[in-house]
C-alpha cells in the first residue's frame, strides 16, 4: 500500500512538473487535494476526540460507581469531544 501511494504522489508530482496543464487536469487535481486535505482534517479531529472521550469516559465511570447522580454531567461530559468531530464535518460540507 505504501508503494502504491508513492508511485501515485511520484505521477502527481511528474504532472505537476509539466509546464502544458490544462484546465481540466488542474481542476482535477485540486478537488482530489481538497478532498485529501478534509479526509486528513476529519480523521485527525476524530483521532482528537477519541483520545479525549478515554480519559473522560474513565473518569465519568468512576464518579458514577461512587455517586448515582453524576449519570448526567458524566454522559455529558463524555459525548462533548464528539462535538468537535461534527463541526469539523460541518465546516467540510461549508467549504466543499
Amino acid at each position: 500500500m505504501t508503494t502504491e501511494l508513492l508511485m501515485v504522489a511520484a505521477e502527481m508530482a511528474t504532472v505537476l512538473q509539466n509546464e502544458a496543464i490544462d484546465a481540466e487536469t488542474a481542476e482535477a487535481l485540486s478537488t482530489g487535494y481538497g478532498a485529501a486535505a478534509a479526509a486528513i482534517a476529519v480523521g485527525l479531529a476524530a483521532l482528537g476526540a477519541g483520545y479525549a472521550e478515554r480519559g473522560i469516559g474513565a473518569a465519568a465511570v468512576g464518579a458514577i460507581a461512587e455517586d448515582r447522580d453524576m449519570f448526567v454531567p458524566g454522559i455529558v461530559l463524555t459525548v462533548l469531544p464528539e462535538t468537535l468531530v461534527i463541526f469539523a464535518i460541518v465546516v467540510i460540507f461549508l467549504v466543499t
